[in-house]
């Protein structure tokens, strides 16, 4: 190999490992402050990322403070609601917008896409109103509503199955099969891949949500993690191994769920680029 060649070969690494280390740097900080004890310093330098005496006192702590299991279950609950609401909602929808022959197939499409184009903060005054007129302010309902089908969701099954060959369906119409079952026994078992990155999506995007839950929720029983957590971090500014802790709890059904779906969201992400 000529030295060219290894030098261009030593800075792509570089470059690589820098990313890595601004990545997963801070989760393995913030991890490293949630296990160290009261006794150890967390400012010392140079930084020291393991942990002297490693400890979950942290991790009681913060339950003993706020319900931060039931603001976990709150959230829980959100989450896969919202996950199951656009699974089916977005599938639905894709799938009429891409196969389905029907006037203003064209206009709905746009509207999905103009709706991506709406910031969330334009609109929250609205939603929050007609959550009030609808009786459901500080409800997790009303947490759940907003965002029960993504636009964003819609518009990847819409894309994913048009790139699906047609033959497969023209084949099930010659069986007989309707519509109905053209789309849950021939479209849907074909991307499932897409299907786990909505489902990914729409429970990291429930689960990190922090504005709409903070303004339509009042009632502290009915919090999400992410208000949750943010009192405790005013509470307790001054412990930082406490609000290291309470990040790791707020983080750690994220990294399960893509650990469970990685191999489909590998897949998923591919699906659709090449036609047929």
């Amino acid at each position: 190999m000529r030295p060219s060649g290894i030098w261009g070969r030593a800075l792509r690494y570089v470059l690589l490992l820098a990313v890595l280390v601004i990545t997963v740097g801070p989760f393995l900080w913030q991890l490293s402050t949630s296990l160290k004890g009261r006794t150890e310093d967390i400012y010392t330098f140079p930084p020291r990322l393991l942990p002297r005496h490693p400890t979950l006192g942290n991790y009681a702590g913060v339950a003993d403070i706020i319900p931060v299991w039931d603001y976990a279950l709150n959230s829980l609950t959100v989450a896969v609601t919202n996950v199951v609401t656009n699974l089916v909602g977005a599938s639905l929808a894709g799938y009429a917008l891409s196969r389905l022959r029907f006037r203003g197939r064209g206009t709905a499409a746009l509207a999905f896409v103009l709706a991506l184009l709406v910031p969330l903060e334009s609109i929250v005054i609205a939603q929050f109103t007609l959550m009030r007129q609808f009786n459901l302010n500080n409800t997790l309902i009303a947490v759940v509503l907003p965002g029960c089908v993504g636009a964003m969701n819609v518009l990847l099954m819409r894309n994913t199955f048009g790139h699906l060959p047609y033959e497969t369906e023209e084949a099930a119409i010659i069986d007989g099969a309707n519509v109905w079952q053209r789309f849950t026994r021939v479209a849907l078992p074909s991307v499932k891949g897409t299907l786990a990155v909505v489902a990914i999506f729409s429970f990291m995007g429930s689960w990190d949500d922090f504005l709409w839950p903070l303004i339509v929720l009042s009632d502290s029983s009915k919090f999400t993690l992410t208000v949750g957590l943010n009192y405790l971090h005013g509470t307790f500014s001054n412990n930082q191994r406490l609000v290291a802790a309470g990040t790791i709890i707020a983080v750690a059904p994220l990294i399960v769920l893509f650990a469970c779906l990685q191999r489909y969201f590998i897949r998923g992400v591919g699906e659709g680029a090449v036609k047929g």
